[in-house]
């Protein structure tokens, strides 16, 4: 008699405990500010990264005349840190591909593409291109804020 009374308080506790574990709500992304084209906190680091490598290459180039031939040659350069060379950035990894003295792109690739992480890709020229479900490349759309 204990033993089923000991079961049936372990199964209502089971599930009490199960009932409170519903999946959190997913919060909408609140821009950073006005035209933010990011659609998550996953895509707004990304192109913050993004945005870091292109700082650190115009010091980079304005220093030694040319672009950095790896992530790793930047360090020291603006903000760009050495724990900045990992290629996993949370929910993406990054492709760097140097292109001798006067070229470079990355490419930003989620480990899982959905509507909130897309891809991106950027070159020297600053200008950042994204795809919604393959990896993104100079031919892609240029980004824009969707309310754009």
């Amino acid at each position: 008699m204990v033993r089923r009374f000991r079961l049936v308080v372990v199964l209502a506790l089971l599930g009490i405990i199960l009932a409170g574990a519903q999946e959190p709500t997913q919060q909408k992304y609140q821009p950073k500010y006005a035209g933010d084209p990011a659609r998550s906190q996953s895509e707004a680091l990304a192109l913050g990264y993004m945005k870091t490598i292109l700082y650190a290459q115009n010091l980079y180039r304005k220093k030694h005349a040319k672009f950095a031939p790896s992530l790793t040659a930047l360090v020291g350069s603006g903000s760009f840190t050495r724990r900045m060379v990992n290629p996993e950035r949370g929910d993406y990894e990054v492709s760097y591909h140097p292109g001798g003295a006067s070229h470079f792109s990355i490419q930003m690739t989620p480990k899982l593409m959905d509507a909130t992480h897309r891809s991106f890709w950027v070159s020297e020229n600053g200008i950042i291109h994204a795809e919604e479900d393959k990896p993104a490349t100079a031919d892609s759309p240029v980004l824009r804020a969707d309310n754009s």
